[in-house]
């Protein structure tokens, strides 16, 4: 017999919820076979077997959300599987929940002074006290089991989990309710402390909630996937985390195509795929980020957390059904070929859905390529914890005025686009932002690119 635990799916992954499960009790499973698949705030993965023979114990459902090294199933020899099978008993299952999200310590966001014992997974959610001597929120989630990621989830978006419908065994409220919540525009915020003898009209106003849709009889109804809903979520709590700032710059790229063009074909020949601008813009980025340490950092509590590394995450859509940000690790270590190599193995990695959960963790700063699609001036959304992200908007012929020796100005037709940059107003001011952009906009206009491919 042995036990089979929720593995390690990156450094700053904590917990999974499991999605699926490829085999049921009683079936044989060969060592590297699919067993299941899990979810992490950064990545779904499938997960194959560490070892060979029969699943005797399924221990965690379907939908519901524990701390890396929980024991989550058993497989056992064929001999064994028809004894073990009926352990995998409901009561059971609730009872290794339960315990799983007691010994997983609360995010540090999560104002929890005292845990309250848990309920037992098929007890519902009661509703929220009407006297509370603690803000509302955290006094829910303690008298509620709910997995770490789902309570900093409520934590952070200030929700009631009173008013939030659980779809999870018993009633449990999972990952994708919270998510769902917040989509809709998020469950009735909780309200401020307030006596018992004070009136109604006393209590703090509340967040208002987003107007909800009707579908009506000529309508389509599509239900938002996951990587859909948590892309919602993120976003929201990042509009509501930051004061957002847009910045943009004009760049002339005649410089860049100098050397993109001359090369265009003998690269793609050696290397397999196109050289486009991306690669450019994204070399010049780093060494900016070089001059510019406060662009390269995260906010922590009152503080702000410079990073002496590059990890540059480039955004990349999933043919529209989403969007994953992998990371070149220590960009700053990389020229403009081995930058390109490497951000075109994510991203056709991250299309086909191949890559680890470490590939998409832990940024320090963001492009998202906006104008290969078109688009010629974007707001992106800040990718939280980080302080700023950049987007490349659309590069078209424009007339620019040049200088001419022997004249003093001169029109001519360049490639031009904008760089727009959202940022962090709480991490510096607009000159600093200014600067960054602009010793961007110099290096691609002004560096000797041939050296570099």
């Amino acid at each position: 017999m042995a036990e089979i635990t929720l593995p390690q799916l990156g450094e700053t992954v904590t917990e999974g919820t499991i999605t699926k499960w490829f085999k049921q009790v009683g079936d044989t499973v060969a060592v590297d076979e699919p067993l299941f698949e899990v979810s992490t705030d950064k990545v779904d993965t499938e997960v194959p077997s560490p070892i060979s023979g029969v699943l005797t114990e399924i221990r965690v459902a379907e939908g519901d959300t524990v701390a890396v090294g929980t024991v989550i199933a058993v497989v056992g020899d064929a001999s064994a599987s028809a004894a073990a099978a009926p352990v995998a008993s409901a009561a059971v299952v609730a009872s290794t929940l339960a315990s799983s999200n007691v010994s997983a310590p609360p995010p540090p966001s999560a104002s929890v002074a005292t845990k309250a014992p848990p309920a037992p997974a098929e007890t519902p959610a009661p509703a929220a006290p009407a006297v509370a001597q603690a803000p509302a929120a955290p006094a829910a989630a303690n008298s509620t089991v709910l997995s770490p990621v789902v309570r900093k989830l409520i934590a952070e978006n200030n929700l009631n989990v009173a008013s939030i419908s659980g779809t999870g065994p018993g009633g449990r409220i999972t990952r994708d309710d919270v998510l769902a919540a917040i989509a809709r525009g998020g469950a009735a915020s909780v309200a401020a402390p307030v006596s018992a003898a004070s009136a109604p009209a006393a209590s703090a106003p509340q967040r208002p909630a987003a107007p909800k849709a009707v579908a009506g009889a000529r309508d389509e109804v599509v239900a938002l996937s996951k990587i859909r809903q948590a892309t919602g979520a993120h976003m929201v709590a990042s509009k509501a985390i930051s004061p957002h700032v847009l910045s943009v710059v004009e760049v002339d790229f005649a410089n860049v195509d100098v050397t993109r063009l001359r090369v265009k074909e003998e690269f793609k020949t050696q290397e397999g795929f196109s050289l486009t601008y991306l690669p450019f813009i994204a070399r010049a980025v780093v060494d900016a980020l070089v001059e510019f340490p406060h662009m390269n950092a995260s906010l922590g509590d009152n503080e702000l957390i410079v990073h002496r590394y590059v990890d540059l995450g480039i955004a990349v859509d999933l043919d529209y059904q989403g969007l994953l940000v992998p990371v070149v690790r220590d960009a700053e270590g990389r020229r403009l070929r081995a930058l390109s190599r490497e951000i075109n193995d994510l991203a056709t990695r991250t299309r086909s859905r191949h890559l680890t959960p470490d590939e998409i963790s832990g940024g320090t700063f963001t492009i998202t390529n906006n104008g290969s699609a078109g688009s010629v001036l974007t707001m992106p959304i800040i990718n939280q914890p980080q302080v700023a992200i950049l987007s490349t908007d659309a590069i078209v012929k424009k007339p620019v005025v040049i200088e001419v020796p022997g004249f003093s100005e001169s029109i001519a037709i360049h490639p031009v686009g904008n760089l727009a940059m959202a940022w962090d107003h709480r991490a510096f001011d607009g000159a600093y932002a200014a600067g960054f952009l602009s010793r961007v906009k110099l290096i691609l206009e002004t560096r000797d690119w041939s050296s570099e491919v």
